[in-house]
Order: structure tokens, then C-alpha cells, then sequence
């Protein structure tokens, strides 16, 4: 008997991704792509076509756009996906290339990925693809009149609405609940110091739907039930 430890997989380990698309509409022709490193940092990146093309077109241009950012990058292991089953079944040579226009673009893409140890091709589902797909079209609306370095985008999610935060950093603030100025005004009809006049509007306004009731103030629902 004997125990045999298997050797990691380096290629997989150190793969790079690349999710491409393209955008062909009455406005113009965009392009966008989104390479993830083996650490999952993403890298998007974008161009708008100044010429007549069809979609397929667009979409050559566009895995030729990541394709050639990898290799800058100096990647050698790259996974390429996107949502277009023609372009990743040409490129693989599973379907024929017949359209004149799209046999030059597939023989520079067979050149350019002579640069990689390893790189695959494979479809996904367009649902998957989103952010390159929101890219492109981007590019193909917006009017651009030179190149411009954006800087990456940050995406976060909200799970409360921001006036909602605003509130809890202000309670923390000043150790009042948000809804101090109205109970003062409900009770006493004053308003807070150095308050505009719009801003005393604004507080009639919101105090006129409150009751107040032992200290608690309680909003008066549209079938006039009080809510706490």
C-alpha cells in the first residue's frame, strides 16, 4: 500500500478570465470586456467602433480587444467566455466560417492566441454576462470625442434605502431619534435653531401627519389607522 498525493493543477490556479460582448443599435457600435484575475480582481474596459459593422463584426472586435489585453498583461492561461455561440464555435472550428467579412477576424484570432500556454473557449449563458453586455452598450450610446481613461467601476449594494443610513449616523451624531424636530414641533410648535423658512415648511408639512400620544409620536395612516 502506499499513499500518492496529487500535484495541483498550476493552469487552473493561475487562469485568467475574460467575459466579452458587443452591441450593434441605431446609435452606434460599442464593445466591452471584463478580464478577472486568478484573485477575482476585475479589470473592464471598453471602446466605441467609428465604423460600419454587423454584430458579428462587433463581436470579433471585441474578443480581439480582451484577447490583446491579456496579452499586454502577459497571461498565459486564459479562459475565454461569452454569451455568442457563433464567434466561440467558429473560433474553435466546430462551426464554418462563411461569411467573407468574418474570416479575417477569425485568422488573426488563431494568431493571437499562439501567445498562451492554454486557452479555451466557452459559451455562456447571456444572463451571466451582464456586465460586459452593460459595457458595450454604454460605449455604443455615449459620444466620445477621444480616447478617456475612466477609472475602474465600484459597484456596491445598498440594503436600505439612504436616507435610512443618513438616520442612523445622525442618532449616533447627537444621541436623538430621527424624529426629534417633529415631536418638538407637535408638542411645543417650535422649530430648530437656525432653521430656514423653507426647512420650517417642510416640517409643518411632515408634522401635520402625526398625533402625539404620551411623548410617542404616531403617523397617521391614508385610512387614518395611527402607526408607530
Amino acid at each position: 500500500m502506499y499513499v500518492a498525493t496529487a500535484e495541483a493543477n498550476t493552469q487552473e490556479s493561475n487562469a485568467w478570465k475574460l467575459n466579452f460582448d458587443g452591441a450593434s443599435n441605431t446609435v452606434g457600435n460599442g464593445i466591452g470586456a471584463i478580464m478577472v484575475s486568478p484573485d477575482g480582481d476585475h479589470y473592464p474596459f471598453t471602446s466605441k467602433l467609428d465604423f460600419d459593422c454587423t454584430n458579428n463584426m462587433a463581436e470579433y472586435e471585441t474578443c480581439i480587444m480582451g484577447i490583446c489585453a491579456a496579452i499586454e498583461r502577459k497571461v498565459k492561461v486564459l479562459e475565454v467566455y461569452r454569451d455568442s455561440a457563433l464567434v466561440i464555435y467558429q473560433i474553435k472550428g466546430e462551426w464554418e466560417t462563411r461569411d467573407p467579412k468574418l474570416v479575417s477576424y477569425r485568422k488573426l484570432v488563431l494568431e493571437l492566441i499562439e501567445e498562451f500556454d492554454n486557452i479555451t473557449f466557452c459559451y455562456l449563458p447571456r444572463d451571466e454576462n451582464q456586465m460586459a453586455d452593460a459595457l458595450a452598450t454604454l460605449a455604443s450610446m455615449v459620444k466620445v470625442n477621444k480616447q478617456e481613461d475612466v477609472k475602474p467601476i465600484q459597484i456596491s449594494i445598498y440594503e436600505a434605502p439612504a436616507h435610512c443610513c443618513n438616520i442612523d449616523e445622525e442618532e449616533e451624531k447627537d444621541e436623538h431619534p430621527w424624529y426629534q424636530d417633529i415631536l418638538r414641533y407637535v408638542k411645543n410648535r417650535e422649530y430648530p435653531d437656525q432653521a430656514t423658512e423653507n426647512e420650517k415648511r417642510t416640517l409643518r408639512r411632515l408634522a401635520s401627519d402625526y398625533v402625539l400620544d404620551e411623548e410617542i409620536p404616531y403617523k397617521r395612516g391614508k385610512d387614518q389607522v395611527l402607526l408607530r
